[in-house]
């Protein structure tokens, strides 16, 4: 069955780095729409980055500049780099695969903290 399965999460400082990993299995990858969304405490899970099937990438507002989504599609991976973070930043990150027409599957998600 189709799965997907985040890593990399962790506790970090402000104004460092982390990169997040989401391997995908069980379902065509390269067919599908790729993104990271990102649900801090107390708030409503939001879209923070998106990447089609051919690779373009689109971002929320507050992300621009300082993440960058990308994929490999040769390894069913699907990348979010964080720099500069921000105590803001802190969320549960999921990872997100919708095909364009029906099928949504989800990861369970990794804890990213900034913090000093």
């Amino acid at each position: 069955q189709a799965q997907l399965v985040e890593s990399g999460g962790g506790l970090v400082q402000p104004g460092g780095s982390l990169r997040l990993s989401c391997a995908a299995s069980g379902f065509t990858f390269s067919n599908y729409v790729m993104s990271w969304y990102r649900q801090a405490p107390g708030k409503e899970r939001e879209l923070a980055a998106v990447i089609t099937s051919a690779g373009s990438t689109n971002y929320v507002e507050s992300v621009k500049g300082r993440f960058t989504i990308s994929r490999d599609n040769a390894k069913n991976t699907v990348y979010l780099q964080m720099s500069s973070l921000k105590a803001e930043d802190t969320a549960v990150y999921y990872c997100k695969g919708w095909s364009g027409w029906g099928n949504t599957y989800w990861g369970q998600g990794t804890q990213v903290t900034v913090s000093s």
